[in-house]
């Protein structure tokens, strides 16, 4: 069960993507095989903001209906963990959890962490819909790393915000390995036949993509908003502090 805390220095990431605001200190949760969202995070955060992370238990195979419950527990179990160390804000990165779980559900997991922690707990689907309405996106462009069945559900979170997905494509990583070999070349280059003139903005879903570099320079050439999972954590975890 691995836990990191880390100072938010520029590591190589694109400073100019940072949120402006005073530091946060940020409790992360995601699957124990992510690899990619504590860093990026701290890539959208103040500069000396932190995150510690806990990684949830769970096999190879990508979530599904059944394993979700067992997931679930473990995720409340572990959230103790953080009442151990000072945080402002609890982000809870399970993208595809969220999405299986359905809004409802995904409100409940949020509830139910809060009340293990004492802390605002934001989590990544529910930002991805607010983010989107906050700019007005009622049609987009949807890129994803999953399988059908965790797509459909994607797609009916998204339609619960009134937001409708016109064009999509998905890398449909088979399991957890396959889904951390995306590298983020390859995100900007699928992104790119996305960029359609018929709708609001785009959305790159998944906790474990790398999009830091991708997003804005693809927004400026486009001429349209790109958003991603964890740009819109980040987003969501600073005004969930900010409202404390």
């Amino acid at each position: 069960m691995s836990t990191a805390t880390t100072a938010a220095t520029t590591n190589g990431l694109s400073a100019g993507a940072r949120l402006a605001g005073k530091p946060i200190r940020v409790g992360l949760m995601v699957p124990i095989n992510n690899t990619t969202m504590e860093g990026e995070l701290l890539g959208w955060l103040p500069e000396g903001s932190t995150v510690r992370t806990l990684r949830i238990p769970r096999g190879k195979g990508l979530l599904t209906e059944e394993t979700l419950p067992a997931y679930k527990e473990a995720a409340v179990e572990l959230a103790k963990q953080f009442n151990e160390s000072p945080v402002d804000v609890i982000a809870y990165g399970c993208t595809a959890a969220g999405f299986i779980l359905g809004p409802k559900g995904d409100a409940e997991i949020a509830e139910r962490l809060s009340e293990t922690t004492g802390k605002p707990v934001v989590t990544t689907a529910r930002s991805m819909v607010q983010a989107l309405q906050a700019i007005g996106a009622q049609n987009i462009s949807l890129l994803t790393p999953y399988q059908d069945d965790v797509n459909i559900r994607l797609r009916a979170f998204l339609q619960s915000g009134d937001i409708d997905v016109e064009h999509f494509d998905s890398f449909y990583a088979a399991d957890v390995v396959a889904l951390g070999q995306i590298t983020e070349n390859q995100v900007d280059d699928r992104a790119k036949p996305l960029c359609k003139g018929d709708v609001d903005a785009m959305f790159i879903a998944c906790s474990q993509l790398p999009t830091l570099n991708v997003v804005d320079p693809l927004s400026k050439q486009w001429g349209k908003p790109v958003l991603s999972s964890i740009q819109v954590t980040a987003q969501y975890a600073m005004q969930a502090v900010g409202k404390k």
